[in-house]
């Protein structure tokens, strides 16, 4: 008999499309990134402060951010879920690991909303 582990709340085409999704929307921050460091001459405090004082910046950090801690939750339940057979073992790991997350989250938020 086949058991669904993946719960009543999600499911196998959620998870890759959610997957997916969130790998576009970090390779986009990742590349913007990338354009203006590349086409900045000087990177003084002044011009990252002001990088980062646009609200469409702001909007677009918090975005990644929110998208990196999905890609991380639902990239390392599937690999628990793969490699690690005892299960309060997997609940104690993914626990720590969607905390860490968060917090993640929850730091960039503070220092976003502080610039």
């Amino acid at each position: 008999m086949v058991t669904n582990q993946s719960g009543a709340r999600r499911n196998g085409v959620q998870d890759f499309i959610s997957l997916r999704t969130t790998a576009l929307i970090i390779t986009a921050y990742a590349i913007f990134m990338a354009w203006f460091f590349f086409t900045t001459e000087e990177i003084t405090f002044t011009v990252w402060r002001g990088l980062f004082a646009g609200l469409t910046m702001k909007v677009f950090t918090l975005a990644t951010l929110v998208a990196t801690m999905i890609h991380i939750r639902i990239g390392m339940w599937q690999v628990l879920t793969d490699y690690v057979k005892a299960l309060k073992l997997r609940a104690t790991i993914q626990f720590l690991i969607n905390l860490i997350a968060f917090i993640y989250v929850a730091v960039g938020l503070f220092v976003l909303l502080g610039v």
